[in-house]
């Protein structure tokens, strides 16, 4: 697929998209690494785009320079987003109490402080991206383990084999003391992506270094 024909195709995901409006969205294509620019009018919408283009096919990877610009109904002041997202954190039941820190600066949400898990992490991060007012988010959260774990290697690799979202036997696992290294290629971005959240479901996991490739062209070799 050429440039020309994957930037097409990103833009009509992105117009199926009934979450996203895309005539505010401009689309480039170079060497099937794609990069949405303009504006949204919110942060899980800038979001959304990111993730519809790395589902079209021959995508090789995804640059995300969408600016989010609210509505005026939609604007809130740091303090008021500072409490909603601290409430909003004290009641999501998946994280520890008291773990987590909030910062705000003209929108943009930071968070601070440790877990145990990667899906705790992943589950504060969602309950401060869809609270109005909120224009980015950074997670700074830290992933420390409470016990080590024997075998993440083997655990991973079964994992990855399990999932029926992805074609493992393209991707290698190495594990040096708490991080995860990914290497090798995959068919899409999905699945690079897939593979690097099947690599944070291992317990003792703190950091994930995806190097996978995608190659498209390895979905159309006939062995």
């Amino acid at each position: 697929m050429s440039d020309r024909e994957l930037r097409e195709a990103v833009e009509q995901a992105l117009d199926w998209e009934p979450i996203i409006n895309a005539k505010g969205i401009g689309v480039s294509v170079k060497d099937g690494v794609v990069t949405l620019n303009g504006h949204v009018t919110s942060y899980p919408e800038q979001r959304e785009a990111e993730t519809v283009a790395g589902l079209v096919r021959g995508v090789k990877a995804v640059v995300c320079e969408l600016e989010v610009e609210l509505p005026s109904h939609y604007e809130r002041s740091d303090a008021e987003i500072a409490r909603a997202a601290s409430n909003a954190l004290a009641w999501n039941t998946l994280l520890p109490k008291d773990k987590i820190q909030v910062w705000v600066d003209k929108g943009r949400v930071t968070l601070e402080g440790s877990v145990d898990w990667q899906y705790q992490r992943k589950s504060a991060d969602r309950c401060v991206r869809y609270l109005a007012g909120v224009t980015d988010v950074n997670n700074h959260i830290v992933v420390k383990p409470s016990a080590d774990q024997v075998a993440v290697k083997t655990q991973i690799e079964a994992a990855l084999l399990r999932n029926a979202k992805l074609d493992a036997n393209g991707i290698r696992v190495d594990v040096r003391g708490d991080r995860v290294i990914l290497s090798g290629t995959v068919q899409s971005w999905v699945e690079r992506q897939e593979a690097e959240r099947a690599a944070w479901g291992s317990p003792g996991v703190c950091d994930v270094e995806n190097l996978l490739m995608v190659n498209p062209v390895a979905s159309l070799v006939t062995y």
